[in-house]
């Protein structure tokens, strides 16, 4: 997919300093743009740095280095009325609808906040009929505005965030794991509104999950990351149909196919060892100490992000011709 570019990464970084020279690389040097109109997916195993990526690109955690563009401008450069502005065009629907939701404040308190934050409305009545708008735009209706989030199943509190993240009128939305913490039977229905919302609303969208089947499903591209880092992005479609970097490789084989006979004949790829503290981490690829592939130089040599094919990016020695070259040439010169 191409267009205008909404939102732009550029090799950004958040680092956490542990204290006795420790330091915690979250997220390590990720760059990729999300064009107008599009899902990007954001995948991952638990810790790979995904949710941090999402909170820093949204300036709830200030940047190590890099930038985050946000058409054009640079998040974390905004001040005053325009940090203020920004912000109204970006917004963040959370992982735990339990956790993210106040349970001392009504359904409209927490929807109105952000309207009345940013003053809005004068009128408590266009106010009020604003909030019962985005309650019924989410599936919910207006006699919910007075209850309290305990009240709620875990589907309809994720609905209430999606009405907060939607109060402003935004431009793009971080959901960061939104259907994670839901039942399985729910979740469908939650992407479902998402794409809804995104349609009628004209909504761009960064969608962090672990759960690639679910991502395939709502994202125009992908990227996949491994111990803060990127190591492969592409169309959804390239990547379950030729993903090329073998992290993404044991993720899909991990995936169940629904017919019983393909399943059974079919080969998964186990990755060994544990995932290696992101405290320090070792010189080379991140991934080398799991890689069934892996070759010497992927131990001391960090692999170059490149595009093998049109918008089809991967950061893998084994696609890197000039280093299989040398490589080849050491281990001949070696026998």
């Amino acid at each position: 997919m191409k267009g205008e570019v909404l939102l732009s990464v550029e090799n950004l970084k958040k680092y956490f300093e542990l204290g006795k020279g420790n330091t915690l690389k979250a997220v390590n040097g990720i760059s990729f743009d999300i064009y107008k109109g599009e899902t990007f997916g954001l995948v991952g195993e638990s810790g790979c740095g995904k949710s941090t990526a999402g909170r820093t690109i949204m300036g709830l955690y200030n940047r190590t280095d890099g930038k985050v563009l946000f058409e054009g401008r640079d998040v974390h450069a905004q001040v005053g009325k325009d940090k203020d502005q920004m912000l109204k065009n970006m917004q963040m629907i959370f992982q735990d609808p339990y956790a993210s939701l106040n349970p001392r404040s009504t359904v409209f308190e927490i929807i109105a906040e952000p309207m009345e934050v940013h003053g809005l409305y004068q009128e408590k009545k266009a106010l009020r009929e604003r909030v019962y708008e985005l309650l019924e735009d989410v599936g919910l209706n207006r006699e919910h505005a007075n209850r309290y989030p305990h009240e709620f199943s875990g589907g309809q509190r994720q609905r209430i965030g999606i009405a907060r993240a939607l109060a402003l009128n935004p431009e793009f939305i971080i959901a960061d794991e939104p259907i994670s913490a839901l039942d399985v039977s729910v979740q469908a229905s939650v992407v479902k509104l998402l794409q809804r919302l995104q349609k009628e609303k004209e909504l761009t969208y960064l969608f962090i999950a672990h759960d690639l089947s679910m991502v395939k499903y709502i994202s125009s591209r992908i990227g996949v990351m491994y111990l803060g880092q990127m190591v492969e992005l592409t169309s959804s479609e390239q990547l379950y149909h030729k993903p090329l970097h073998p992290y993404t490789q044991a993720l899909l084989s991990a995936i169940p196919i629904p017919d019983p006979d393909i399943e059974e004949q079919r080969e998964r790829i186990i990755l060994k060892g544990e995932l290696p503290s992101p405290i320090n981490p070792l010189s080379g690829c991140v991934f080398h100490t799991r890689c069934p592939m892996a070759k010497e130089v992927c131990k001391h040599m960090e692999p170059r992000w490149q595009e093998k094919e049109q918008g089809h990016f991967v950061a893998c020695h084994l696609y890197d011709d000039e280093v299989m070259r040398a490589e080849k040439e050491a281990s001949s010169t070696t026998v």
